[in-house]
């Protein structure tokens, strides 16, 4: 079996707190190396909404991640390998992470329906799904998403796996896990297959994490911790639709998972990161690595991220303020424009509010992050 022992320092912890379960650590990549804990904010489309690869770069942006579902329907991965790549073809050239897919094929099984028919189907091969774009009937496998990760040519890439909603049974969300457990070794298996042609010319592969599923259930979810830790994932993820979206769960989660991740591999919640305070919650319990679409889905929204709590830029009270968003903030939209701007831009509906909200809100994030680090 081809393993990635050659590059076994690809995680490094640096530095632990000495109050709670924080770390600070430094993650390797063929793109480059970045800080944890970190928030990486998603790209679906091979672009961040509303900014350019430059302003994420201003920002502090160290990684963010790609759809590998939504890739591979339009414009195609063959289409993305021939021109170079991912990185090549969005102009990004930090580490990106990609998802398997999964989460969204499941997603279409659960909450899509076309003239009375669901869109997805589970099976246990994987996930046959409609195309949201033009109906066509698409077969995902593990083999398949791990195909796909590497022809996007990403520096992380995620097992395939079955997201757990929080309604679903203790039966179900059994059969699930197993089901994910099943494809974290078909994922893992493929994924050496394709590190073969790195290794024989002494380049690394890409990095590969595993995702702990089990829903809501503490034995599940234990059961599951301790299946994907014992595989030669570079990383452990914990997935399933309460995380992020549920914090009491998702910490009480991780609380009694403590113990059975491993100290050395990085640790990823999947779709946490919508408030500061979550983040901060996470990192204290050792927590490295996060992503969540609502600081740049508020921004668009016109909510805005302040020290004092998020700020609702249509409100008419700010027609005349000529304060920035946040006094504390080191943005460029806080550095040159007002809120009174900002308040007229969005209530004209002008496309630059977009920019200039999700650079702040995402700056915002970075500070808190190198806040963060700073206190470790």
């Amino acid at each position: 079996m081809v393993t990635q022992c050659l590059f076994n320092k690809m995680f490094e912890i640096t530095k632990k707190s000495k109050k709670d379960k924080s770390r600070l650590g430094k993650i390797s990549t063929n793109h480059g190396d970045f800080q944890t804990p970190i928030f990486m904010p998603p790209g679906t489309q091979a672009t961040v909404k509303a900014v350019g690869p430059d302003d994420l770069a201003k920002i502090g942006i160290e990684i963010l991640l790609v759809n590998t579902l939504h890739l591979s329907l339009q414009p195609g991965e063959n289409l993305i390998y021939d021109l170079g790549g991912v990185h090549s073809f969005m102009g990004w050239s930090r580490p990106i992470l990609s998802d398997s897919g999964g989460f969204q094929a499941w997603s279409f099984s659960k909450n899509r329906t076309k003239n009375g028919k669901k869109m997805a189907k589970i099976r246990e091969d994987g996930i046959e799904f409609s195309s949201p774009i033009d109906g066509s009937k698409h077969l995902i496998t593990p083999e398949k998403s791990i195909e796909i990760q590497h022809k996007l040519g990403v520096d992380i890439i995620m097992a395939f796996d079955e997201c757990t909603p929080d309604n679903d049974d203790r039966e179900y969300a059994k059969k699930a896990m197993e089901r994910t457990h099943q494809w974290a070794q078909r994922s893992l298996k493929k994924h050496q297959e394709l590190s073969k042609v790195y290794l024989e010319k002494g380049k690394k592969p890409p990095l590969i994490f595993g995702i702990i599923q089990g829903g809501i259930f503490e034995d599940l979810r234990k059961e599951s911790a301790k299946f994907i830790t014992s595989l030669d994932f570079d990383g452990i993820a914990l997935g399933g639709e309460t995380i992020g979206y549920n914090m009491p769960r998702t910490l009480e989660i991780i609380d009694y998972l403590q113990d059975l991740l491993p100290e050395d591999k990085p640790r990823y919640t999947m779709g946490l990161g919508s408030s500061a305070q979550d983040i901060i919650e996470v990192v204290k319990r050792g927590i490295d690595m996060f992503d969540c679409v609502a600081p740049t889905r508020m921004a668009r929204h016109g909510s805005l991220y302040t020290e004092q709590g998020n700020l609702r830029i249509s409100n008419n009270c700010f027609e005349k303020d000529n304060n920035p968003i946040d006094k504390n903030c080191d943005c460029y939209t806080c550095q040159n424009f007002s809120r009174a701007y900002l308040h007229h831009l969005y209530s004209v509906k002008e496309s630059l509010y977009l920019r200039l909200a999700t650079i702040h809100n995402l700056r915002f994030m970075m500070n808190l992050i190198q806040r963060l680090r700073k206190e470790i």
